[in-house]
């Protein structure tokens, strides 16, 4: 029997916030937690002075950043377009012949699906997924993962469950994790974390299955796996070159009520899928989202997920990283698994939703001042490595809060508030002109967002009409607003919460499906 209850943590292992430290660690890492809002909010305000003193200069400014941007479309539309052709490429490809010249009966796979307040037809869905996966069921292991906060009609649905599917599976666990826990936060991670150190207890160490076979897939309750998925997985991991120090990331697209959604709600879920295929065309940027997977001997090496994120699921490779002091990565599948859009009730309450979704992943900036505390004190990572990984960091949050306002409304700036001088040069006549014009190029862009966006779609329902299926085309014009509105704005609020000390907590994504 194997057990090892020594988790390898790193010093700063666990903290959650600057509160979690004492004296000048705490100072440290307050200002760190400081660098995201700061960083956006010169750039906002410097810009808005430059222009009303410096108009001039401002102008010029604008216009590299006009130019900047456009090739920076440019340069990952590229990015897109390649992972798009090997998305569809292993889609279609054999996994289960791939893994014919492999030894792969040993693998297990530990499918945690948490939920709370979810309705019975997506749980039905995901685990349904399963079943329908091109794999041997009796190499599955799931644990459907309740909070006790959420009554006992959740726990009485996951017995349902169990009831209805356990038969097909090799082992079905129900797990309970309980409420008001000191030093935990109510949410995905606490919940996970106690999901798979009870089936560490209860199946793996009973079974005497060794850790090193188990590949865990810590999936959102409304992840629907597409048929390959286990086979692709498993094949990555026997031919990565150090399966035990990677993790593996599927692209998550939104399709599961995708045709019910509201064009912003697809627009931004769509977004989202893209900049997952971006970088998983560039791994060394890459680090865990949503629904990925990991060996179990490595996590529980590290001590499984952080109980007390929000961002529990990209905190999950930084604090491999750092354990492994930089010798982490995160190897890309390019194959999707399936998850919800924003969709409720109302076209309002979607609208809340998907603001309060953004903000709550932008909310990821509160990896950065663990990044940067564990890079100060771990001497053993290679110092370009920080350095480089830092940078990549910082901009990319940066980016986030901060270049759809300078496109969309900063652009115009110097002509409003740059007084009647400027207003008396070409340069003035000119900006505008310029500003919109290379805007324009780089909406060149949102033609292959559709044609991606449309190639990925499911079958649409039966009574789908045509001018339904051309708004899917067409939705793509409001980019700008959505940009703006569901990125750009909760970047900035999240960080700016982050900036001032006002720490959010776990916001549940409702999920909601329409009744035929």
């Amino acid at each position: 029997m194997q057990d090892n209850t020594d988790y390898r943590k790193t010093p700063y292992y666990g903290v959650g916030r600057a509160s979690d430290l004492t004296g000048s660690d705490r100072r440290l890492y307050r200002f760190f937690e400081m660098v995201p809002g700061l960083i956006a909010w010169i750039t906002i305000i410097g810009t808005i002075i430059l222009s009303r003193f410096f108009p001039v200069e401002a102008a010029i400014f604008i216009i590299i950043f006009d130019i900047y941007w456009l090739l920076k479309t440019l340069y990952l539309s590229t990015y897109l377009r390649q992972n798009w052709k090997r998305m569809k490429h292993n889609i279609a490809l054999d996994w289960g012949k791939m893994l014919e010249n492999l030894k792969y009966q040993h693998i297990v796979h530990l499918v945690i699906l948490p939920f709370y307040k979810e309705g019975k037809e997506v749980i039905e869905k995901s685990i349904e997924s399963l079943l329908d996966a091109s794999c041997d069921k009796k190499k599955i292991i799931v644990v459907l993962a309740s909070e006790a906060r959420a009554g006992r009609e959740s726990q009485d649905m996951a017995r349902e469950m169990r009831e209805r599917y356990a038969d097909h599976f090799r082992d079905f666990l129900l797990t309970v994790h309980p409420a008001d826990v000191i030093g935990e936060m109510p949410g995905k991670g606490s919940n996970i974390t106690f999901a798979a150190e009870q089936a560490r207890q209860h199946i793996l160490n009973p079974q005497n299955i060794p850790y090193g076979d188990v590949l865990v897939s810590a999936f959102d309750i409304d992840t629907v796996v597409y048929p390959k998925y286990f086979q692709c997985l498993t094949w990555h991991f026997l031919t990565t070159e150090n399966p035990y120090r990677s993790s593996f990331q599927p692209v998550p697209f939104y399709n599961n009520n995708i045709w019910d959604s509201p064009a912003f709600s697809r627009v931004v879920a769509a977004s989202g899928t893209f900049w997952q295929m971006i970088q998983q065309e560039r791994p060394e940027r890459l680090a865990t989202f949503s629904s990925h997977a990991i060996s179990f001997k490595t996590l529980h090496d590290i001590g499984y997920w952080q109980k007390n994120m929000v961002s529990e699921d990209s905190r999950i490779f930084w604090n491999a990283y750092v354990a492994y002091d930089g010798d982490y990565t995160v190897v890309p599948l390019s194959y999707p698994v399936s998850m919800d859009a924003n969709l409720a009730p109302t076209f309002l309450q979607t609208c809340k939703n998907i603001y309060k979704q953004q903000r709550r992943w932008s909310w990821g900036a509160e990896n950065l001042p663990y990044v940067l505390m564990a890079f100060v004190k771990n001497k053993k990572i290679p110092r370009m490595k920080k350095i480089r990984m830092s940078i990549i960091q910082i901009e990319g949050y940066w980016s986030l809060a901060t270049h759809p306002i300078m496109i969309f409304i900063l652009g115009w700036l110097p002509v409003i508030a740059g007084g009647r001088y400027f207003n008396t040069l070409v340069l003035s006549y000119n900006l505008p002109v310029i500003t919109r014009y290379l805007m324009d190029l780089s909406l060149i862009g949102l033609v292959l967002s559709a044609i991606v966006s449309f190639s990925f779609l499911p079958p649409p329902p039966a009574n789908t009409r045509i001018h339904h299926k051309l708004f899917m085309l067409l939705q793509w014009v409001l980019v700008p607003v959505t940009i703006l509105i569901f990125s750009a704005l909760p970047g900035m609020d999240a960080q700016t919460r982050l900036m001032t000390g006002k720490y959010m907590g776990f916001w549940v994504t409702p999920k909601h499906r329409k009744v035929s």
